[in-house]
């Protein structure tokens, strides 16, 4: 989960955003956030019903995906549900109330790895406008295909260790599945949008968006399996709003 702190300093915006940090720049026409009336919205993406038994994907196809998990079976972790119902690898963010703001683009980028045969993490978000780079931590080839549908799609091979292939998305959308033509099994989630309030729920399905302007706004939640929820969320002057999602099958 990554946090967001603008503050107010002689009428420029300074901002740590969600996948990395931007110089302090005065943005024309932005918003600034007041810290003294600033709020926040937390809470926690629950799984209602029977877990779901865990899944497991055959690797056998690929021997050095093998060698390197010393198995031939990986753990999906399509539907992971923690102690008391807690859902990860949810996706929250802000819909709507934000569209009068902007916000600035981190320069750092935010980063997928290919370790072991996996996409690491499972679930990302990154701003429009700031870079994503997808890294091949393995020994072996791999290629990076996007199945973009607002944004520009790619198709990438990565066939050496190292090699780091970098995109940014133009333009919101939730969520972009990156997979591998090589290893069917393999996949992640990016979740692109204009601003600094998004979150990944973690292993107890946990979320926090620090530091927003006192309004009125459409909180979303998308999960690969389980689908999306939306509702309305009013946050006053200094206000930590609770909020919880409850996801089922």
């Amino acid at each position: 989960m990554r946090a967001v702190r603008p503050f107010l300093l002689a009428g420029a915006v300074l901002t740590m955003a969600c996948g990395g940090s931007s110089s302090p720049a005065p943005v024309p026409g932005g918003t600034v956030v007041d810290p003294a009336i600033a709020g926040s919205i937390q809470g926690r993406a629950r799984f209602e019903g029977q877990t779901p038994a865990p899944e497991v994907a055959r690797i056998d196809a690929d021997k050095d995906c093998v060698s390197l998990n010393g198995a031939d079976r990986l753990p999906v972790d399509a539907v992971l549900v923690g102690e008391d119902g807690g859902l990860q690898n949810v996706f929250v963010y802000v819909k709507s109330g934000l569209e009068k703001a902007s916000f600035p683009i981190p320069n750092d980028p935010v980063v997928v790895e290919q370790q072991r045969c996996r996409y690491v993490p499972r679930v990302v978000g990154v701003r429009v406008g700031q870079p994503l780079q997808i890294r091949n931590g393995d020994p072996l080839l791999h290629n990076v295909r996007s199945d973009s549908e607002v944004n520009q799609p790619f198709n990438q091979g990565q066939p050496v260790q190292g090699m780091v292939f970098a995109h940014t998305f133009t333009t919101r959308e939730v969520m972009v599945p990156v997979t591998c033509d090589v290893h069917k099994w393999m996949r992640t989630y990016v979740g692109a949008v204009e601003h600094p309030y998004y979150a990944v729920t973690d292993a107890a399905g946990r979320f926090t968006l620090p530091d927003l302007p006192p309004g009125t706004y459409t909180l979303a939640a998308w999960h690969e399996r389980l689908g999306s929820r939306e509702q309305p969320v009013t946050v006053a002057a200094k206000e930590s709003k609770n909020v919880e999602l409850t996801f089922a099958r």
